[in-house]
């Protein structure tokens, strides 16, 4: 916020519960001001000499401080008033001051708290101020001729006792009035900075929801990408064996009906990855987009490979029976555990990494693990979960992320797999030597 900004803010005005807050509270002084009248009445303490008619006491007494009742729905003309009746109660001699004092104090600082317009709040203030310093000299120059003789006898200081009560006023006066003045500025810029606070709190949150909106935009594309490569890649192999079927259909029956179902194989997996492509793709990809990179559980083992050369102790277990697994997976498993791989490195500050790949009956399942920070939350709006999200959710899959009970990370995503009953896949990755089947134990790459 600018300084001009800054200078044009305008706070609100109170709450509804704020006004009942006032109100209770103009009634409280009021009621506390009456009480102190009556104690002054009964010890016969008139401070400012000879008092008006009991009537009298009592109007000034609540015209003084029950205005507060409006303080902070019209501060100026609370202020205004409560000047007003301030200074014509001490000219009458009203003997209740204590909570009057107190009302002018409250008065007084809340402008400043609460003015709309901080041009007129400060020069309000300042005039008033001025205003009942002129008034305290006016007081002081009526009473010094009705000092009593005998009322400083027993005076023994070096200043002069006349003097001495004067400055002492003054002194009294300028803490009064400065401290309503500096804690009613103070009170401003504090809702100005919460107001600004608030702002800033609210562009963060909406930059946040953009970021997260495009990295899932940006996600989505490259996830569609790579489908779209798995799609083209089928659609070719279609076209091939369509023509070897073409060329020995009538020579070779056997080797046409060997390329019609390869056809029909290939036909299944396109249609399902493209509806997995046309399933996460929201958007056209913007030209800064990243390339799609090949990448399949295949490659697990350069992953921890990168780990092991980061410092790690990295183990990589493959369990049960490694099956073929479509393209789409195969990328999708691959990626998760590139990104948990990853935070791990950046963030966990680990020793330990473990990744194993479980083949189960119907789904593939990958589990990176770690003994790094298990204090470290989960951030589901963090860019990385994102991408596993988007991905796992892609193939219709689960995902966990988060400590794990013995300490450390974990990250374990689960894809499900076809049918036993289902026609085989074609174009599917098959495990490298790296991960062929292990089963019950888990080996190091």
């Amino acid at each position: 916020m600018t300084t001009s900004s800054r200078e044009d803010w305008r706070r609100p005005g109170p709450t509804a519960e704020q006004r009942r807050v006032d109100l209770w509270l103009g009634l409280g002084v009021t009621a506390l001001a009456l009480v102190s009248l009556t104690l002054a009445r009964s010890t016969g303490a008139f401070l400012l000499g000879p008092p008006p008619s009991g009537p009298e006491q009592l109007f000034w007494t609540v015209a003084v401080t029950l205005p507060l009742i409006w303080r902070r729905r019209w501060p100026a003309a609370t202020l205004l008033i409560i000047s007003v009746a301030f200074i014509a109660a001490q000219a009458r001699s009203a003997p209740e001051t204590q909570f009057s004092s107190w009302a002018l104090f409250c008065a007084l600082y809340t402008v400043g708290a609460w003015g709309q317009d901080r041009q007129r709040s400060r020069r309000l203030r300042i005039g008033v101020i001025a205003t009942m310093f002129a008034w305290l000299g006016i007081y002081y120059a009526v009473s010094i001729d009705h000092i009593p003789p005998g009322a400083f006898a027993d005076a023994v200081g070096p200043v002069p006792p006349v003097l001495a009560a004067m400055v002492t006023g003054v002194l009294v006066n300028v803490l009064v009035f400065g401290f309503a003045y500096f804690f009613g500025e103070t009170a401003w810029v504090a809702a100005r900075r919460e107001h600004e606070l608030r702002t800033q709190a609210e562009d963060l949150r909406r930059s946040q929801a953009e970021a997260r909106e495009r990295a899932v935009l940006g996600e989505r594309v490259r996830i569609a990408r790579e489908l779209h490569d798995v799609v083209a890649h089928h659609v070719s192999v279609m076209g091939v064996q369509a023509s070897a079927c073409r060329r020995v259909f009538d020579r070779d029956p056997g080797k046409a009906r060997t390329a019609l179902t390869a056809i029909e194989q290939s036909a299944r997996t396109a249609v399902d990855e493209l509806r997995r492509m046309l399933g996460v793709l929201r958007a056209p990809a913007s030209s800064d987009a990243e390339p799609p990179a090949t990448g399949g559980v295949q490659r697990m083992g350069e992953l921890v490979e990168r780990a092991r050369a980061a410092g790690l102790t990295a183990t990589l277990g493959v369990y049960g029976d490694a099956v073929a697994l479509p393209e789409s997976v195969s990328q999708a498993a691959y990626r998760v555990t590139q990104e948990a791989v990853t935070n791990t490195l950046k963030h966990a500050g680990a020793n330990v990494l473990d990744v194993r790949v479980r083949y189960l009956a119907r789904e593939v399942e990958v589990d990176v693990t770690d003994d790094g920070r298990a204090g470290r939350r989960v951030n589901a709006l963090g860019l990385g979960l994102i991408g596993m999200h988007e991905r796992v959710s892609a193939h219709d899959g689960d995902l966990e992320a988060g400590p794990r009970a013995g300490g450390g990370w974990r990250v374990r995503a689960r894809f499900p797999l076809p049918a036993p009953s289902d026609p085989p896949v074609g174009a599917q990755r098959a495990p490298s030597d790296e991960q062929q089947p292990v089963v019950d134990t888990a080996r190091s790459v």
